[in-house]
C-alpha cells in the first residue's frame, strides 16, 4: 500500500511535467491553448510547470534516499569558513 501511495504522489508531478512540455511545444509551433491570451505566456507557464514538477520529483527522491541512509545528511549543507 505504501508503494502505491508513493506511485500516486509521483504520478501527479509526472503528468504535470508532461503537460508543461506539451504547452511549450504547442507554443513553439504557434498553437494557442484557450487559457492563455498570448503564446509567449503559454510558453512561460509550461516552463514554470515543468521546473516545479521536476523539482518536486527530485526533492522527493532526495529525501527518500536520505531517510534510507544512501546519502549522508550533511552532504548538501554549507561548510563553515574556518574549516
Amino acid at each position: 500500500m505504501q508503494r502505491l501511495a508513493a506511485f500516486i504522489v509521483l504520478l501527479i508531478p509526472g503528468i504535470g511535467a508532461a503537460w508543461g512540455i506539451k504547452l511549450m511545444r504547442d507554443s513553439f509551433f504557434g498553437i494557442r491553448f484557450g487559457l492563455f491570451p498570448w503564446v509567449w505566456l503559454q510558453f512561460l507557464a509550461g516552463l514554470a510547470l515543468l521546473i516545479i514538477c521536476i523539482g518536486f520529483f527530485a526533492g522527493f527522491l532526495l529525501r527518500r534516499d536520505q531517510r534510507k541512509g544512501k546519502i549522508p545528511e550533511d552532504r548538501f549543507k554549507r561548510k563553515k569558513e574556518g574549516s
